[in-house]
């Protein structure tokens, strides 16, 4: 229950942390803040005040879009998993996340070192496509019968 309402309340944090209207906002805290400067002295209780609020914010909010990213990424991991077990794709990359940087990055050389066969086979092809005559094997020409000297 309580996850439940903590994800709520995650999302709605984050949604709105990302809007124009909610940067305006702080910009006009700031102001009005900066412009209390002198009303109050620049004491150390108005620095403290400043200082306090943005440092609580902060604080909470590094966890909140933690969260968010946390759960955008296992969501975004689940939907490739699937696409990759319905195609024609490798099954062996399904979980890939779970492994040590090693062995991840070793999945990622396979990956790039198919690429790059696929992209020369594809150059290949279209090589072919573009200029069949040259690909076609001519028959071998018969030598020339030898001239006699007398």
């Amino acid at each position: 229950m309580f996850d439940q309402f903590f994800t709520r309340i995650a999302n709605h944090v984050a949604l709105a942390a990302g809007k124009p209207v909610t940067f305006i906002l702080c910009v006009a805290v700031v102001i009005i803040w900066a412009v209390s400067g002198p009303i109050f002295g620049f004491t150390d209780t108005w620095q403290l005040i400043i200082n306090t609020g943005t440092t609580i914010v902060t604080f909470l909010m590094v966890f909140l879009i933690q969260n968010t990213q946390n759960r955008d990424g296992v969501a975004i991991q689940a939907k490739l998993d699937e696409l990759v077990r319905v195609s024609e794709a490798k099954n062996a990359f399904i979980g890939i996340e779970h492994l040590t940087e090693e062995e991840v990055e070793k999945f990622r050389k396979q990956c790039e070192e198919a690429a790059k066969k696929a992209d020369e086979e594809l150059k290949s092809r279209t090589a072919q496509k573009k200029n069949p005559k040259s690909t076609q094997r001519r028959p071998a020409r018969k030598p020339a019968p030898a001239k006699a000297r007398a």
